[in-house]
């Protein structure tokens, strides 16, 4: 058995951290494959990604710096690709991390983008075949 099933992501204010992640998972090739009132699914490739709001909140403030997920990162596809996503990013709720160092902010030989939303929440854009 090897693979990820599915991320369930809990977030502290639907109207303002659904449409950074819409455009992501949209961007990324992911496909909303349900909605409801307190939150949305998207899938790709059998793996799925549920952004909703937890049952009970007591603190909406997420810090990746804590004990938990730092980030995800998602397949990007090739440079050329990770780079329009990177470049589109900041105009959907986006700010790039290590944009001096871009795109080898984790070596020579890894290609990759590093975002943060308004909330945030840190993925990893990594090209994958170049």
């Amino acid at each position: 058995m090897t693979g990820l099933h599915h991320v369930e992501i809990w977030v502290g204010d639907l109207a303002t951290d659904l449409p950074p992640w819409r455009w992501l998972l949209g961007a990324l090739g992911f496909e909303r494959s349900s909605e409801w009132p307190e939150g949305e699914t998207w899938a790709v490739q059998g793996c799925y990604l549920t952004i909703t709001r937890p049952p009970t909140l007591e603190d909406p403030a997420h810090d990746r710096r804590r004990a938990g997920v730092n980030h995800l990162a998602f397949d990007g596809g090739s440079g050329d690709e990770v780079d329009r996503v990177m470049g589109r990013a900041p105009a959907h709720g986006w700010t790039p991390l290590y944009h001096d160092r871009y795109p080898h902010a984790g070596g020579p030989s890894h290609y990759a983008g590093w975002l943060e939303n308004g909330a945030g929440f840190k993925v990893e854009i990594v090209a994958t075949d170049t």
